[in-house]
């Protein structure tokens, strides 16, 4: 599998994960999902005003949440190796980690999982959907030795 991976960082890089452990969780989740064709995909990682500011203006929510994807758009019979960009809040995923007492690098594998598996086009609107993607993510994150997060929650 062919991936072009691009990872910035909109703060200090001190403490947050390395490109190559992105790159491994985007290549798992690609892998999982079938997908076979060369891929592009950029992460940003945000602070909590700059996660907020984008959660604003593309979901009209006030607040920043722990990851946005912004799937590649192309006309119809375009197929081009972009899949999307995901802006990741850093804060978030380190407040949240605390919060739900998990290892704060496996959530951060996560939550880049399910933002790539966004970029796939999977979603969780409707109970089947969510059913779906969440079952693929467990799967994902077993295969990487990471706990079942939605057996965390409960």
């Amino acid at each position: 599998m062919e991936l072009e991976l691009a990872v910035s960082y909109g703060l200090p890089r001190t403490g947050l994960p390395s490109s190559p452990r992105f790159r491994g969780w985007v290549e798992a989740a690609l892998r999982a999902a079938g997908r076979r064709k060369p891929s592009a995909v950029a992460i940003r990682l945000v602070d909590a005003e700059e996660g907020r500011q984008l959660n604003l203006q593309y979901r009209g929510k006030d607040y920043a949440t722990n990851v946005l994807s912004f799937p590649a758009e192309f006309p119809p019979g375009v197929d081009l190796p972009p899949l999307g960009d995901l802006a990741i809040s850093a804060p978030v995923v380190i407040r949240e980690a605390a919060e739900q007492g998990k290892p704060v690098l496996d959530h951060w594998a996560h939550l880049t999982i399910h933002g790539t598996l966004h970029l796939l086009g999977f979603d969780h609107i409707d109970k089947d959907e969510a059913e779906e993607m969440e079952a693929l993510e467990t799967r994902i994150l077993a295969d990487l030795g990471i706990a079942d997060p939605y057996l965390l929650r409960e």
